[in-house]
């Protein structure tokens, strides 16, 4: 995960804060295509982009916004993020 900002946490681990993208340890951008260096996002290899698209942020959370680019291309097809609905009388 890549952020704006950083919060430390209740046990002294810097979490994201700010905007938040999607990162993969040993790219030098995010899933959305943004460069690291020039945007000057900072990275957190120890933490998770596990964010979906109905998640709900409040004023209390420290990420104030979660880029919708990073989280449909984190979001893949397959796994977990299968499609709602299922064929129940498939044709012969």
């Amino acid at each position: 995960m890549a952020a704006s900002s950083e919060v430390p946490g209740d046990d002294g681990v810097r979490h994201p804060g700010g905007e938040v993208h999607a990162w993969l340890p040993g790219q030098n951008q995010t899933l959305c295509g943004l460069p690291l260096s020039r945007t000057r996002l900072r990275r957190f290899p120890h933490v998770p982009f596990d964010y979906s698209a109905t998640d709900q942020l409040t004023g209390a959370d420290p990420v104030g916004w979660i880029c919708p680019r990073c989280l449909a291309a984190a979001g893949g097809r397959g796994g977990r993020h299968r499609q709602s609905w299922e064929r129940q009388s498939p044709r012969p």
